[in-house]
């Protein structure tokens, strides 16, 4: 134990785990499946621009957490409580998820409302999840720690999993039937022409949050500290500018891994952001389509995870990595090949008919394919790169690498996301701008293979 004084009891690390039961809606409903393909189909009339000023509020948000992020952690490392800064910023995230029911069709004066309260919301969730990730080794024993995370990862994809198959199937309403997801009207009679549904996700993911988060605030505990000393703070950047120096220049192949990770995570999280605003671009799906495509993607994810730690212990971290990234990039060109008249750029295929059911079309059927393929990769992926980081840092300094870990994963989030929506407003397509994604995916990879997967 680190910041623990005692054995923590069962209900306080099961608190801690739903936090990622918490905010997992944001990236399920908000980010990837529901309202992202709302806002750029739905809230504006031209896909191309909305889909470059979403891609400009998530790299800006991004680029906002990547300069206070190391500020804040040494600010918590300097010895202050955790929870306190969770709610600072659990406040940001419901306001900014509630903001969202501004969006109503057609209202261009909201467009810098909403684009503002994504933003705050993204910016609230990543910090939140810094402060949440801080408090784990003061919970459990070391050798405990990877089950206390594996638990907590697994409890984020049933949350949004759940959350997701609960608005689709109970609230929101294709545009066209009037119908949820699963064929009924909705528990709540919402204005279809308004959107009313659509734009209910973020007061329901602010909710969720509310609601779910709260056991971590109850149960779970947190270290007592003393107010931060300036000096603390001041000292904890200037080691963290020192170990930045040390790891370039001691531990050169870590720093080649975390360079990879850095490039192929931020490709693989664009993927997944903007995948699902292009399909629902390409083939017009509403919420019934996308509802169903979001519960594939979610069940495929957690069965590659599972398949993935099998394998890693069979065959190797980086094979994992290299593997998975391979399947990625495929599924990705994949899907960006495909739209209503052709797939794989080039062979036709018959367009949906008219009144034909959902996924009926052959375009459709491919991008479901290519998209599950996205799905078992994506796990095996982040899973394998903690594994791999294990297996090559020095044993002595486990805990700062991981750290950088964490910092790398982030620094550059916003990269990927500018990148799409400066290709796509100069351009005026959203495919080439989300193909800017493989660029990342590929580079990321090749940094990969010269990496020694073993001290």
């Amino acid at each position: 134990m680190s910041d623990a004084a005692q054995p923590v009891r069962k209900r306080g690390l099961v608190g801690w785990a739903l936090f990622d039961w918490a905010t997992q809606p944001y990236y399920t409903l908000v980010v990837t499946f529901l309202f992202a393909p709302y806002f750029v189909n739905g809230f504006m009339s031209d896909p191309a621009h909305a889909q470059s000023l979403w891609a400009f509020a998530t790299g800006a948000a991004q680029l906002a957490t990547a300069l206070l992020a190391p500020v804040l952690g040494a600010i918590a490392d300097a010895g202050l409580p955790r929870k306190p800064w969770i709610g600072v910023f659990s406040v940001m995230i419901m306001l900014g998820l509630s903001g969202l029911w501004w969006a109503v069709p057609g209202s261009s004066g909201a467009v810098p409302l909403v684009l503002v309260s994504f933003g705050i919301a993204t910016l609230g969730v990543e910090l939140a999840t810094q402060f949440n990730n801080a408090m784990m080794p003061g919970l459990v024993s070391a050798r405990r720690l990877g089950r206390l995370s594996g638990l907590a990862w697994a409890v984020g994809y049933m949350g949004g999993l759940v959350s997701l198959a609960l608005v689709a199937g109970f609230l929101v309403t294709s545009p066209d039937t009037g119908k949820t997801l699963f064929g009924s009207s909705p528990i709540v009679q919402l204005d279809a022409g308004t959107r009313e549904g659509d734009r209910l996700v973020g007061p329901f993911c602010a909710l969720w949050y509310a609601i779910f988060v709260l056991p971590m605030f109850l149960f779970t505990p947190d270290r007592h500290g003393a107010r931060a000393e300036t000096g603390s703070v001041r000292e904890g950047l200037a080691r963290f500018a020192g170990s930045i120096r040390d790891i370039l220049r001691s531990h050169r192949n870590v720093a080649l891994f975390l360079l990879a990770r850095m490039l192929y995570a931020d490709g693989g999280a664009a993927i997944f952001a903007f995948g699902g605003i292009y399909a629902a671009s390409v083939f017009g799906w509403g919420v019934t389509e996308l509802g169903l495509f979001g519960i594939i993607l979610t069940v495929a994810a957690f069965f590659g995870a599972c398949v993935g730690g099998l394998l890693d212990d069979r065959v190797g971290s980086k094979t994992v990595i290299v593997a998975g990234l391979v399947i990625l990039i495929s599924g990705a060109l994949g899907v960006l090949s495909v739209d209503p008249d052709e797939i794989l750029f080039f062979v036709p295929v018959e367009p949906k008919a008219a009144g034909g059911g959902m996924f009926a079309a052959a375009g459709e059927q491919a991008m479901l394919v290519f998209a599950v393929l996205l799905g078992l990769a994506v796990g095996p992926v982040q899973a394998s790169g903690r594994t791999l980081l294990a297996r090559i840092c020095p044993p002595a300094q486990t805990t700062e690498f991981y750290g950088f870990f964490a910092f790398s994963g982030k620094v550059t989030a916003f990269a990927a996301p500018l990148a799409i929506g400066i290709v796509t407003t100069l351009t005026g397509s959203q495919r080439l701008g989300i193909s800017v994604s493989l660029a990342f995916l590929i580079a990321g990879l090749l940094l990969l293979v010269p990496v020694r997967p073993s001290r």
